[in-house]
């Protein structure tokens, strides 16, 4: 048995095979590789053998040999260092093995992973533009924040405005968590779908406090053939058991009707008009995060003043028992397109509105 080996700063990967056999006995000849440093190539040659694929077994790739068959496997080089070993070995009657050995290949990335870096990534020449218009890192009043999220906000769309609070808070413990509601005095500025899953005498009831959907068991099976036409699901606690069923489907769009959220309750029109006039709903992220969203960008600075502060008042009062320390980490706000205003926190807790 003979084996030579090659190394060359690329993955192996076998491109063009010239095959021709002839029916007589098999003799194994010597192989050798000639690098090719124009067309970076890595070829392995032999005058009197060909190869032919046959077993694809336990990572390698096997090939059997039969004689006066000249042959080429053409090698293309990629990135990554390789050593390869090719074995050969007689066989009674049976002819010759060569064992090519493929690359290790790395696997691919998913997810934020996949993502280019920060330093990559392209912005649009709107976004430098406006982007100039803020001092990065530093730390801005309530007031001058708000003005300046007008002012970046210069899309042809009207943007929404939100707000993003970094907590000292770590949600996996349970004493830990943070999932209420705010009522924004001034609205968030859009149209809220509200579907009621209720029976008997709530039906009526829901449907004339101005709920968009109502039903029963008929609406549960509707959204369990995916339709998803509302923004928000109240449901009465007699419900709740048959609900349930609706978890996998519900849960990861944040619609899954939840007490902490409001969302299960027995005074329907009072719920229906809170959510229409811009009740949200807000729950800190895996990281501690709390994303709000507090108006649109057309709104007056004194409108999205009085929802930026129902907002963070809304978040102070709802503590959560197990938070620790400093509460507030950092405060920031923005338009939907645009770069985000860091807020002075404690600017921010002491505001009072005029």
């Amino acid at each position: 048995m003979a084996s030579s080996s090659a190394s060359t700063s690329a993955t192996l990967t076998l491109s063009s095979i010239h095959l021709h056999q002839e029916p007589k006995s098999s003799i194994i000849s010597s192989f050798t590789f000639k690098p090719n440093s124009k067309t970076k190539t890595l070829v392995l040659q032999s005058q009197s053998e060909c190869i032919r694929p046959t077993i694809l077994k336990s990572g390698f790739v096997t090939y059997a040999s039969s004689r006066n068959s000249p042959f080429l496997v053409s090698a293309v080089s990629a990135e990554a260092e390789l050593d390869e070993d090719v074995d050969e070995e007689v066989e009674g009657g049976g002819g010759g093995v060569a064992t090519v050995a493929p690359p290790s290949t790395t696997k691919p990335k998913k997810g934020k992973a996949a993502l280019p870096l920060k330093r990559d990534r392209t912005r649009a020449k709107r976004f430098l533009e406006i982007q100039k218009l803020r001092e990065v890192k530093k730390e801005y009043d309530v007031k001058t924040a708000v003005s300046l999220l007008k002012q970046m906000a210069t899309t042809k769309f009207i943007e929404s405005t939100e707000a993003h609070f970094r907590l000292n808070i770590d949600p996996k413990y349970n004493d830990q968590q943070l999932r209420a509601t705010v009522n924004l005095p001034k609205g968030t500025g859009q149209v809220v779908r509200v579907a009621v899953l209720t029976q008997g005498e709530k039906f009526d009831e829901a449907k004339n406090a101005g709920a968009d959907i109502v039903g029963g068991e008929d609406l549960i099976e509707q959204i369990k053939g995916g339709f998803m036409d509302f923004d928000k699901l109240i449901a009465t606690p007699d419900m709740m058991p048959k609900v349930a069923s609706l978890g996998k489907i519900l849960g990861p769009r944040g619609l899954m009707p939840n007490p902490k959220a409001g969302t299960v309750t027995t005074t329907i029109p009072q719920t229906i008009e809170e959510f229409k006039k811009g009740k949200v709903e807000f729950r800190a992220d895996k990281t501690g995060i709390v994303h709000l969203p507090f108006g649109k960008a057309n709104f007056s600075e004194e409108d999205l003043l009085i929802n930026l502060m129902a907002a963070v008042k809304s978040v102070e009062s709802n503590k959560p028992t197990g938070a620790k320390g400093v509460y507030w980490k950092s405060a920031h706000i923005c338009s939907s397109m645009g770069p985000s205003i860091r807020l002075d926190i404690k600017d921010m807790l002491d505001f009072k509105l005029p």
